[in-house]
């Protein structure tokens, strides 16, 4: 069963790596890049405080420690454990699929950029419902980011699908933290 989800991933792999438009190469690879977000996490970080000025710090701690949860389970964790292949460095697709260049590491399940952006999107979309608008699209931009990492050739799709999830659990769990802390913090601050 497990060889089978395995040959129906690189399948689709191979398929979704196949729809390769040239003019799309460079902006797929700046899209899975850190530096080129800088400028969307400042416009959260001041939109954050600017709906939250007291308690953004809550977010931002949350933030930080969902990314970190989802990045060190993906990249700490599976990637070792597992030790499956990225695409990119399988000699089985050496002439067969598109990669820019770039690989990354060896291994690639799963994908810790799926896991990171979707781990942001879920907290962000928990922790601040209703109070920005906006939010919902993260999860839009968290997928755009996973599909880049298939169009590239450095993940398969299942590496991404389970980052995802890694992301969702991450987000998650960051959240119950957050909620679960500052309240008992407020609670030891109303008793003294």
């Amino acid at each position: 069963m497990i060889e089978q989800i395995k040959n129906w991933d690189e399948q689709l792999f191979l398929k979704l790596n196949s729809f390769h438009v040239y003019w799309l190469d460079e902006i797929a690879f700046q899209l899975s890049q850190t530096l080129v977000w800088v400028p969307f996490y400042a416009i959260l970080v001041y939109f954050i405080y600017k709906v939250e000025p007291k308690n953004s710090w809550w977010v931002y701690g949350g933030l930080a420690l969902s990314i970190l949860i989802a990045d060190q389970f993906t990249s700490g964790f599976m990637k070792p454990f597992f030790e499956r292949l990225r695409p990119c460095h399988d000699e089985r697709w050496s002439d067969m699929i598109y990669n820019y260049g770039r690989c990354g590491g060896l291994y690639g399940f799963a994908s810790s950029h799926a896991a990171n952006t979707f781990g942001l999107a879920v907290f962000l979309n928990l922790k601040m419902k209703g109070k920005l608008r906006f939010l919902p699209w993260l999860f839009l931009w968290a997928a755009v980011i996973s599909y880049t990492r298939i169009y590239l050739g450095v993940h398969y799709p299942l590496d991404v699908i389970v980052g995802a999830l890694v992301g969702l659990l991450a987000g998650l769990l960051s959240w119950f933290i957050v909620v679960f802390v500052r309240r008992e913090i407020l609670k030891l601050i109303l008793k003294g």
